[in-house]
């Protein structure tokens, strides 16, 4: 990424559950208070999720804490967001979502240029087999980590 990024938060979660691929910026249509919460306090991506309806993405489950100098106009934490994109790319999220067992979860969310940018990726859930080969690959790396150390 551009050195102008300054990452918010990530969404471990959903590595550790899915098998990401087509990852994708997209942009997030969000209130004035939304914008400077995010910018103070950060947000919460578990378990969030996004939803095709009507030819527009949406994304659900998105937790973006009320802004504490805000006023009555002050945002719903919960509330469901538009997601910016092309209609092409909605039709091929679309198409793989149609297929079974694909959905859209969100990576990461950032500020680029002043702009809030949210990183999505088609995933495919995990088998439990696949999180023990997960968690058996992540111990290995630690331990390959210390003993490089000492």
């Amino acid at each position: 990424m551009a050195e102008n990024v300054k990452v918010i938060t990530n969404n471990k979660k959903a590595f550790f559950e899915y098998f990401l691929s087509d990852f994708l910026e997209v942009g997030i249509e969000l209130k004035g208070t939304e914008i400077k919460s995010l910018k103070e306090n950060g947000c919460s991506l578990n378990d969030s999720y996004v939803l095709i309806k009507n030819g527009e993405a949406y994304i659900l489950g998105m937790n973006i804490a009320v802004y504490r100098n805000g006023n009555i106009f002050n945002h719903e934490p919960l509330r469901t967001r538009k997601l910016l994109l092309h209609k092409k790319e909605i039709l091929k999220f679309q198409q793989k979502i149609q297929e079974k067992g694909f959905t859209v979860v969100c990576t990461k969310v950032y500020l680029k240029e002043g702009k809030a940018k949210l990183e999505v990726a088609l995933a495919k859930g995990k088998k439990l087999f696949d999180k023990r080969e997960t968690i058996k690959e992540r111990d290995q790396k630690r331990e390959a980590s210390k003993a490089v150390m000492y």
